[in-house]
């Protein structure tokens, strides 16, 4: 009778992808990380130009939606945990968002650069936009 179970389970876990095998870092989930982008991208847009605010609860909400997605995805409660703990992938990730806003014209030098940002991402509506409000 012990077979019967082990073949069931080994049937289950394979039909499970993320039984079957594991799941990649967190950090590498496409839309783990373009999410995090938007974030990112907004919070250093909203920082540096006066006459754009966040939405918090927008941002608050986007967020939650990243962990559900996660969690659908198979990821625990500690992956969560230890992606927002991940210094590296953090650092990574400003790095690129500051990249792109300097090739955008947005730097320390030029702060209505980020304004200009700001105001293209509201404008085409993308997520980075839908977390910002311009005055």
């Amino acid at each position: 009778m012990t077979r019967p179970i082990a073949a069931l389970a080994l049937v289950v876990g394979l039909s499970n992808p993320a039984i079957a095998q594991a799941l990649p870092p967190l950090e590498e989930d496409p839309t783990v990380v373009s999410g995090f982008y938007a974030i990112g991208l907004a919070d250093e847009v909203r920082k540096n130009c006066d006459d754009i605010s966040p939405r918090w609860i927008r941002a608050v909400t986007f967020l939650n939606s990243l962990k559900n997605y996660a969690e659908r995805k198979g990821y625990s409660s500690a992956d969560i945990k230890a992606l927002r703990n991940n210094d590296a992938a953090e650092d990574a990730l400003r790095y690129r968002i500051r990249a792109d806003l300097a090739a955008r014209g947005a730097t320390p030098d030029n702060p209505e650069g980020y304004c200009a940002v700001g105001r293209a991402e509201i404008a085409a509506e993308t997520q980075a936009g839908r977390l910002l409000s311009a005055h």
